[in-house]
């Protein structure tokens, strides 16, 4: 197969938010079952990157904005917002370095996703600085060239802030809940959840961990590789040494 290349793919962001207070859970949310792009799955919270993203102010509103790193700080912006806009969880720090332990409001929540108010300004009014620095990437995947909409969609992980609460927006996701990886798993196999392929091989990877913690060091000292699915007769491939694995997808599955 040849490199993997992102092509006409959108730039797309996703969180893995883990918590074990008092178990090993990660967030998922519930997507409308209206949505046009894996409506009605049990997904991480994620979306497409927008230009606010790039805003130049968050060079002065974002821990974390000039290290070096292969995926940049808007992609991280974007997972930080999406967080944000579908769980009501902000990952961002005071002025005194304290993680924000505040309740984010549904409204102001909604003007962001609605592009009614920039995220920007939603977080400089806090007196905050986002932390890039929470985000460790995880995985990233690229939308198979056969399908019409197309994300290249990199996946972080990060330690829940738990004095935070996550609920859903109504919206775009229509449930959260925190739910232990293999539970997931568990469902999904039984029909119980619709979770869709790579959210599945997310799962299965981040399953292996024992602990948030554990997820982390995991996610730190593994080699990305990006996963592009390719067809092969009836089924999807990824490369082997993705760290999922010899893995193969029916298509009528997808």
């Amino acid at each position: 197969m040849s490199d993997p290349s992102s092509g006409d793919a959108r730039p797309a962001a996703t969180v893995l938010l883990l918590r074990d207070a008092p178990d090993f859970e990660v967030l998922m949310v519930k997507r409308h079952h209206q949505i046009d792009f894996a409506g009605g799955a049990l997904v991480f919270p994620g979306g497409k990157s927008h230009q606010g993203d790039h805003d130049p102010r968050w060079r002065d509103l974002a821990f974390g904005f000039d290290t070096e790193c292969q995926d940049g700080a808007p992609l991280r912006i974007a997972a930080i917002r999406e967080a944000y806009e579908e769980a009501g969880v902000l990952l961002a720090r005071d002025k005194d370095g304290a993680f924000y332990a505040g309740e984010a409001a549904k409204d102001v929540r909604a003007a962001v996703a609605e592009d009614k108010v920039a995220f920007i300004d939603v977080v400089e009014d806090l007196g905050l600085k986002l932390d890039l620095s929470a985000l460790t990437v995880f995985a990233r995947w690229i939308t198979p060239r056969m399908m019409p909409k197309r994300f290249d969609t990199w996946f972080y992980v990060a330690h829940a802030p738990l004095a935070q609460q996550a609920i859903c927006d109504g919206h775009e996701a229509v449930d959260a809940e925190w739910i232990a990886p293999a539970m997931a798993l568990d469902m999904a196999a039984s029909g119980a959840r619709k979770v869709i392929f790579p959210t599945r091989m997310n799962l299965q990877l981040l399953a292996e961990s024992a602990s948030p913690t554990d997820a982390v060091i995991r996610a730190e000292g593994r080699a990305l590789v990006t996963v592009e699915p390719w067809v092969d007769g009836r089924v999807l491939r990824i490369p082997d040494d993705a760290g999922y694995g010899a893995v193969t997808e029916p298509l009528e599955a997808l």
